[in-house]
């Protein structure tokens, strides 16, 4: 690593030593970046990456609210506003026990590069709270979302920032927070996306991180003059990000043969997605709230592996979907020793640095998250777009665009990474490629 970058992520790593999570975000990019920044001396100039690594804005506060025996409760609540160079703030909110500004951080700095190579007019947030909605009633949910936004409300805005749905955040949530906001506000504006289709959201949002995932595979597979067709897939997760990639891979031809959950794993040799029936029955898993994968194992008479993930499993292709640091360096070499041919991030961080060394030095097709999950917010962008025009795009027309903008992605970081001679390395073409965005709106902006 070059010295310029090396010296700033030794002062991030003595400043903020207890937000590992972060520093491993800074880690991954900077292995990246690194020999760029050195032949570029504008960017230690305008001290780009003194900048680039600090957030414009971090809000916390507190959330208290009210359980249904009339208990009151007190959450942590966090806004992570990071850099804004290519347009207002986009990111997710997430409610998990969990959360944490370090996770926060780091997601948020991932969503500033993944919202680059986009191409839309994005900037990177993310925020959430340790609040967890399993196990509440719906009054109790509504409860929490309506105090989070009543301190919230005042730091977000359609053309400042357009929080999403994450883990523990989605349609109901998302609805709740919109309400409050909307009363608190007297506006009807497009300030959160994932919103319901019959006001004001967009088609195919629930399946567009999992359908933009294995679009960009179909495109990595493409490359090597290869198709999902007869190709087996091994998939973590079973929400909506899961979901999506079940549905589209069985589209294309691929077989899924494994879900998890905090529980376990199961395993299916028919595939996931081979009956309409377990695709609904997936929606049913995720909306019952007893985060439980064993329950399609029950229903569907197959193996579950309790304690275990899903990456013992012999399979083409490996799409990690749950949550970050999922897949551990012991995963990896499994799965290298399975002649896994291709592992794609369906999740934000879902592989250590470690996990992801040993992808890449057994020289298997790695596609970080930053560019293979960009489905997601590419689609929540196109929700705002459909919103500051007044209108809404038929499914049809959604997903012809997620298309269009996931092969975009694909290019761009595939020829990223064959002009710096490192073909088909795919975190440092996502890497560079979407640094020189962001770095380039910055020095165009000033000192800011």
């Amino acid at each position: 690593m070059s010295s310029y970058a090396l010296s700033i992520l030794n002062s991030m790593k003595q400043k903020y030593p207890w937000e590992q999570e972060f520093l491993q975000s800074l880690q991954e990019v900077f292995n990246s970046i690194a020999e760029i920044v050195d032949r570029e001396p504008v960017y230690r100039r305008y001290k780009i990456l003194e900048r680039i690594v600090e957030p414009e804005r971090v809000v916390t506060f507190k959330v208290p609210w009210k359980d249904d025996c009339g208990e009151i409760h007190v959450n942590n609540g966090h806004r992570v506003a990071f850099n804004s160079a290519l347009g207002p703030y986009k990111g997710g909110l997430r409610f998990h026990s969990s959360v944490n500004l370090s996770i926060l951080k780091c997601l948020a700095f991932e969503q500033i590069f993944k919202n680059s190579l986009t191409g839309l007019p994005m900037g990177g947030g993310k925020g959430g709270s340790d609040f967890s909605p399993r196990g509440k009633s719906d009054l109790e949910i509504m409860s929490f979302c309506q105090s989070f936004m009543t301190e919230l409300y005042r730091h977000i805005g359609a053309e400042t920032d357009i929080p999403a749905g994450d883990i523990g955040v989605g349609g109901r949530e998302i609805g709740y927070l919109f309400g409050q906001y909307k009363r608190i506000t007297n506006t009807f504006n497009g300030v959160l996306t994932g919103k319901g289709v019959h006001w004001g959201g967009s088609y195919i949002r629930p399946e567009a991180t999992g359908y933009g995932l294995v679009y960009f595979v179909e495109e990595i597979l493409r490359s090597k003059k290869q198709s999902l067709v007869g190709k087996i897939v091994a998939v973590s997760g079973f929400g909506n990000v899961a979901w999506g990639a079940v549905k589209k891979a069985t589209q294309l031809g691929g077989k899924v043969v494994t879900l998890s959950g905090p529980d376990g794993f199961i395993y299916d040799p028919e595939g996931v997605g081979s009956s309409e029936e377990k695709l609904q029955y997936m929606i049913k898993m995720r909306l019952c709230g007893r985060d439980q994968v064993s329950d399609y194992a029950t229903q569907f008479k197959v193996q579950f592996y309790p304690n275990m993930r899903p990456w013992g499993v012999k399979c083409d292709i490996a799409l990690p979907c749950a949550t970050q640091n999922e897949l551990s360096v012991e995963d990896a070499l499994m799965l290298v020793q399975n002649k896994v041919f291709c592992v794609a991030e369906g999740a934000n961080v879902p592989c250590t640095l470690d996990a992801a060394s040993v992808f890449q030095e057994n020289k298997v097709l790695f596609a970080p998250g930053k560019a293979a999950n960009a489905g997601g917010v590419a689609c929540s962008g196109l929700e705002m777009g459909q919103n500051s025009m007044h209108l809404q795009w038929a499914p049809e027309e959604v997903d012809q665009k997620l298309k269009f903008i996931m092969k975009n992605i694909h290019r761009d970081c595939f020829e990223t990474a064959e002009q710096i001679g490192k073909p088909y390395d795919y975190v440092a073409g996502a890497n560079i490629c979407s640094f020189r965005k962001v770095a380039g709106a910055m020095l165009d902006q000033g000192i800011v």
